[in-house]
């Protein structure tokens, strides 16, 4: 076989077939030069409006990675990746692998073959784009999603998928964070249930509680059983393994665990299959947001939807407080984002945010000037003004001329600690005085910082990684009633997420109501960008 005609095999798409029927017609002696640069041109062309691809190619001397005999492992991989993408609540239309495949079977020339390399290597680079770092801007989803998303270079996945083991390469792509694999396991579990017919008829009617006994009883039992809370039985009265049922469920949803199942209870136990898979699709793409952002082996942990907050090192929760978050109103919720946490104010001075002052406390004090008298009016020039001296009736927000704050007491908003990561949003973790919203299931209730249940065990657990004594430290402060600031020796990072499916340290998954409405948004961005969900087949 003379060089040329090896060089040509060397290029070979498919099989030696498809190769062949491509060289047949042009004569050896004049094939080569043609046909390289017909390729090559292909490639230039296709590549030119991608300024990543274009340098790729050059810099390799237009050499193939995809449409070659020996880049059969790696176009294998892809196809492999592309037929696995929808199982990671990927748009795997977008990728078009079935296009693909018939464009690999329909090559008859040189230049096609440049095209489909290209082609090839922009579904490459959208798959790898989505899988690393998520489908969408966050941003775009809902402006509360300031969540800064490591986006890699383009060139960087080319270069990494031309020079790795292809395998290893394509499972590196997606977050290996341990949750990632929970709550993909997770979801084709669920599909597979959604395949065989869901979770079987809902419970009508209301509340139903131990003692009761009947066909909704039955209903009950049938559903808990079909979604895995129960094994089987033909008990027709709510007993107590149907309460124990009950309370394990309402535990996983962050209800109160009376094992009684009231409204909020039969709402959950209620919800379609469909609806919990939305929140793993979602938790997919929220964690691929989070690729590549080092969480640290310690780090605060704040899912607003589950109202909690944890401190966690190396995998495992050593501190865990219920929370309140902000309101469910465009200017008060809580923020999704990532920062440091570096210091904490012990008898904190609330200095009160303009948009408190002048969207609530100067309505107030214009029918009532002594309204709010426990926080201190304060000119340009940092002096206590006296209410009296002002005419409140003549200011509007625009122009109204001075701040508001609250001195440092146990009945300040803040409480007697807060824990601070610098933020341009205003957001921190706070103590606060009004203790009973911590009861309710539901905590959305603060202007958008996040107030906690167990202050002082947090400042305790924080002091205790730079103090033997941390107790003492604190309250040695505490005492003085001075506002003070103690910087943390070690600071860690602090993650404000939004959860709505989250596994156990066992891989249980345990679910939360979309408060905001942002899942459902993220899901319908999602549905647009063309991933799809699974409806009952019967």
């Amino acid at each position: 076989m003379s060089a040329s005609i090896r060089m040509r095999a060397g290029l070979s798409l498919v099989s030696a077939a498809v190769l062949a029927a491509s060289l047949a017609a042009a004569p050896q002696a004049r094939a080569e030069a043609p046909v390289l640069a017909g390729y090559t041109q292909a490639i230039a062309s296709a590549a030119s409006d991608d300024a990543a691809l274009a340098r790729f190619y050059a810099e390799r001397d237009y050499a193939p990675i995809w449409t070659s005999a020996a880049d059969a492992d790696r176009r294998a991989a892809l196809f492999r990746a592309l037929d696995g993408a929808a199982a990671h609540g990927l748009p795997a239309r977008a990728y078009d692998a079935a296009g693909l495949r018939a464009a690999f079977a329909a090559v008859k020339s040189e230049r096609q073959r440049g095209e489909l390399e290209v082609a090839v290597s922009k579904a490459f680079l959208a798959y790898a784009h989505d899988m690393s770092s998520g489908v969408v801007d966050p941003q775009s989803v809902d402006s509360g999603i300031v969540r800064e998303v490591v986006r890699k270079d383009p060139l960087s996945f080319l270069q990494g998928v031309a020079s790795e083991p292809p395998g290893l390469y394509f499972r590196s792509l997606a977050p290996q964070a341990p949750q990632y694999a929970q709550l993909l396991k997770a979801k084709l579990d669920l599909e597979a249930r959604i395949a065989q017919g869901g979770w079987g008829a809902t419970v009508p009617g209301g509340k139903l509680e131990p003692g009761d006994i009947g066909p909704r009883v039955i209903a009950l039992r049938e559903r808990l059983r079909a979604m895995g809370y129960l094994g089987r039985s033909a008990s027709a009265r709510y007993d107590g393994a149907i309460q124990k049922a009950v309370q394990q469920f309402q535990f996983d949803l962050g209800l109160a665990a009376d094992g009684v199942a009231g409204e909020a209870t039969l709402t959950e136990i209620n919800r379609a299959p469909e609806d919990r898979l939305e929140s793993l699709i979602v938790g997919l793409e929220r964690l691929r947001w989070m690729n590549g952002i080092d969480l640290g082996q310690r780090h605060v942990w704040v899912n607003i939807p589950d109202f909690t907050v944890r401190i966690v090192e190396h995998g495992k929760a050593i501190f865990e407080s219920v929370t309140v978050v902000g309101q469910n109103q465009s200017d008060r919720r809580t923020p999704e984002f990532s920062d440091e946490m570096d210091r904490m104010v012990i008898n904190p001075t609330w200095h009160v945010p303009r948009s408190i002052v002048v969207k609530e406390y100067l309505p107030m004090m214009q029918k009532n000037a002594g309204a709010a008298g426990h926080i201190k009016l304060i000119d340009a020039r940092g002096r206590t003004v006296s209410r009296d001296a002002v005419d409140f009736s003549q200011f509007n927000a625009r122009n109204f001329p001075f701040d508001m704050k609250q001195a440092p007491s146990s009945s300040n908003a803040l409480g007697l600690v807060k824990f601070l990561f610098p933020n341009k949003y205003n957001i921190y973790l706070h103590d606060t005085p009004s203790k009973s919203l911590f009861q309710r299931d539901v905590r959305a209730f603060s202007h958008g910082c996040v107030r906690v249940g167990r202050p002082f065990d947090l400042a305790y657990t924080l002091l205790g990684m730079q103090s033997a004594t941390p107790k003492d430290d604190f309250h040695k402060v505490l005492n003085t009633g001075r506002e003070t600031t103690v910087m943390l020796e070690h600071p860690l990072p602090v993650h404000l997420v939004y959860y709505t499916a989250w596994p156990t340290a066992r891989g249980h998954i345990e679910y939360r109501r979309d408060i905001y409405g942002r899942d459902r948004a993220l899901f319908a961005a999602l549905q647009k960008a063309g991933v799809d969900l699974p409806r009952l087949t019967h």
